[in-house]
């Protein structure tokens, strides 16, 4: 007499019980987990969405400046300062991307370049030659300041496309311009004592003038007295640095 196995299937591509117990038996491998679709989530509704400062915090400059008319705001006067405190940040912020670097520019950019954009800003001008020493020297202190300080304006020209016949001697030049007018004249490396370094040249800028600006706001006063704390701790830490750097090289004391 014949002998009948009778499996059944619950659903298609559900295990049989003669799966199973080839599975118990380690015939099979394990059965696939069964699918599961993921959860719904509905999408957040932006108009329904609560307007706090986190909401404020993910808006974009435009985007604030389209609320300026929602009368959702007109009735939450905490609501709208915010709105004009992150707008004025981000317009901060964006400034301070728009330098960064010492730009190299042409006797007729001069006047865009540094007169006009000295009414807001204060503007750095280096003026050099190509294979001065001294220049190259200066020129990497400015390329690290305007890292440093990307609200501050770095240009540098060749000398005598700014001003025809400038005496070579007299390289390299920093002029310092602010609301279109020069405000000062550093002329020479002697201007920034024994060591042309990013320390002394800040400390020359700054020693009346709030110039250099690292975008980060305050008062001109508060600003200046910031950047020149800054300037004078990595001063230290730089020559603490040196003298390090030269106990190493002298490589310790040696006896006889």
């Amino acid at each position: 007499m014949a002998d009948y196995h009778f499996v059944y299937k619950d659903v298609e591509g559900a295990s049989t019980q003669w799966d199973d117990i080839q599975r118990k038996l380690g015939n099979l491998p394990e059965k696939a987990p069964a699918f599961k679709p993921p959860a719904y989530t509905p999408a957040e509704d932006e108009s329904s969405a609560p307007k706090d400062q986190a909401w404020f915090d993910k808006k974009t400059e435009e985007e604030l400046e389209d609320l300026e008319d929602d009368k959702d705001l007109d009735d939450d006067r905490f609501l709208e300062e915010y709105r004009k405190k992150r707008l004025s940040e981000l317009r901060e912020a964006a400034k301070v991307k728009r330098y960064g670097t010492v730009t190299p520019i042409s006797g007729s950019d001069f006047v865009r370049e540094v007169t006009q954009a000295s009414a807001e800003d204060w503007v750095v001008v280096c003026l050099y030659k190509d294979g001065f020493a001294e220049c190259g020297l200066l020129l990497g202190c400015l390329d690290e300041l305007g890292s440093r300080y990307p609200a501050t304006k770095f240009v540098k020209i060749i000398s005598t496309d700014c001003i025809p016949n400038y005496p070579d001697c007299n390289l390299p030049t920093l002029l310092v311009y602010h609301h279109g007018a020069i405000k000062g004249t550093h002329v020479g490396l002697k201007s920034f004592g024994r060591r042309c370094t990013p320390e002394s040249v800040a400390l020359l800028l700054c020693q009346s003038e709030p110039v250099l600006n690292d975008g980060k706001g305050g008062d001109d006063d508060s600003s200046r007295e910031a950047v020149m704390a800054g300037v004078r701790r990595q001063f230290i830490e730089r020559v603490v640095k040196d003298h390090e750097d030269k106990d190493n090289d002298d490589g310790g004391y040696s006896s006889d």
